[in-house]
């Protein structure tokens, strides 16, 4: 898999990526950070928790990473589910949507970066 394919997989814009970080290995070795970034574990983990206010610094954290490598898909719903987040200090049932779009877009993106190390 090209670094293109994943991020045509991945619903995400590549051209924008090649246009900040011009190189396909360049690209390629930052999304494959992404492999060991642990915002997403504290994300599930501060939920668990009910750790609203570090729910929200992990949310806003993957937002910004996805915005930066242009992953577009996780970018929105991680967005999403920051706003729903944001200064709030307990639990809602409304965050179970987003939470659960962020898993789905998360897992499908963590199976094409690791298609792609291969």
């Amino acid at each position: 898999m090209t670094v293109k394919e994943c991020y045509d997989a991945m619903g995400a814009d590549y051209d924008d990526v090649m246009a900040r970080l011009r190189k396909d290995e360049r690209v390629q070795k930052f999304l494959l950070k992404v492999l060991d970034d642990k915002s997403y574990d504290l994300l599930i983990n501060s939920i668990e928790e009910r750790n609203i206010s570090e729910a929200f610094r992990a949310a806003h954290t993957m937002k910004g990473v996805c915005q930066n490598l242009s992953l577009t898909k996780l970018y929105k719903s991680a967005s999403v589910l920051s706003d729903v987040l944001r200064d709030r200090e307990e639990y809602g049932e409304d965050i179970e949507q987003p939470l659960e779009q962020v898993k789905q877009d998360y897992n499908e993106m963590i199976g094409y970066i690791r298609e792609l190390a291969v």
